[in-house]
């Protein structure tokens, strides 16, 4: 590689890891176009859920934690990153353009690019063992480092109120038919290369479990049901499309380091689709501490039980292009 920018076959790998970014139901609705010395984010309108997310915020925040990912993965390839967001005012969504310059990783930036391939997204329960507080700060830490507010949700009122939001939410979703054949359409077995197939989905026992179609996965933790998870809440100041992409790459951060530490995660956005619960968390559950963007359940999976497996992944050439 020389020492101004990747290599294409460096830069192809970045942008594999890249891809490896949850987003919502597994769209994966990012485009990646690759210059002579920089490659750019745009965001995909034609994989925007219109049920589910009809203003396109998931769709943004998606794009922000494959953002993040990049970013991670060319570090641990020995190249630092800069970043220029939304660069383009006549254009909503080129989201980002990145530039790279040759810098040796610290051993923890090779840790954080390590934890890429080994996060999953585990709708599981987790166990009764708490997550300590210093692992709680480092997530905080992680998320205020892209310039969110990361809100630690505890036991009591507050998390009661989420969990009614969730409730709420759940509800307004079963009547809406539109949002069940979405839903169902982006998940199952036909999931192939994008959505959420059978083996990643289970039964939703709560509402914080979406009801994906055809659930295959098995609860690791069957007698252990107290489970000590947390929730983080994630919020920004604004709620335009910057504000957005720092929630994703803050999403990405968190979610990183806490399989880093070895901890279990799952994103969470359904209650913040809907209007009138999006609202509630904000008064209710964060005091208009922010906008909320994302919701993160964290936890330890049982220490018997197999990862879950990773969720399929478009081909790269789908979504990697020359400028």
């Amino acid at each position: 590689m020389t020492r101004t920018y990747p290599d294409h076959e460096t830069l192809r790998a970045a942008l594999a890891l890249a891809s490896r970014a949850p987003s919502v139901h597994n769209t994966q609705p990012w485009i990646w176009r690759m210059g002579d010395s920089s490659v750019h984010l745009y965001a995909d309108p034609g994989r925007r859920l219109p049920c589910t997310d009809p203003d396109g915020r998931d769709l943004v925040v998606s794009c922000g934690a494959a953002l993040h990912h990049l970013r991670v993965a060319a570090r641990g390839l020995g190249w630092e990153s800069r970043v220029h967001r939304l660069p383009d005012p006549d254009d909503v969504d080129h989201l980002a353009a990145v530039e790279f310059r040759a810098a040796a990783p610290t051993m923890a930036e090779l840790r954080l690019s390590r934890a890429i391939p080994d996060r999953r997204t585990d709708r599981r329960r987790y166990t009764s063992w708490e997550v300590p507080a210093a692992h709680v700060s480092a997530l905080v830490a992680a998320g205020a480092d892209c310039g969110v507010v990361v809100h630690d949700i505890g036991e009591g009122w507050a998390r009661a109120q989420l969990v009614h939001a969730f409730e709420r939410a759940a509800w307004q979703h079963t009547l809406d038919f539109g949002y069940g054949a979405e839903l169902s359409r982006w998940s199952g077995r036909h999931a192939a290369t994008a959505g959420v197939p059978a083996r990643s989905a289970i039964v939703a026992t709560d509402a914080t479990t979406r009801p994906f179609a055809d659930p295959g996965l098995a609860q690791a933790v069957v007698r252990d049901t107290e489970g000590a998870d947390r929730m983080l809440l994630l919020a920004t100041a604004g709620d335009d499309r910057l504000s957005q992409l720092r929630a994703g790459e803050a999403t990405s951060a968190i979610l990183l380091t806490a399989t880093m530490l070895g901890m279990s995660t799952c994103p969470l956005t359904e209650p913040l689709e809907v209007p009138a619960t999006r609202t509630e968390i904000r008064t209710e559950v964060i005091g208009d501490g922010g906008l909320p963007q994302m919701i993160i359940r964290i936890g330890w999976a049982a220490t018997s039980s197999e990862p879950p497996p990773p969720t399929p992944r478009r081909p790269l050439d789908e979504f990697v292009h020359r400028l």
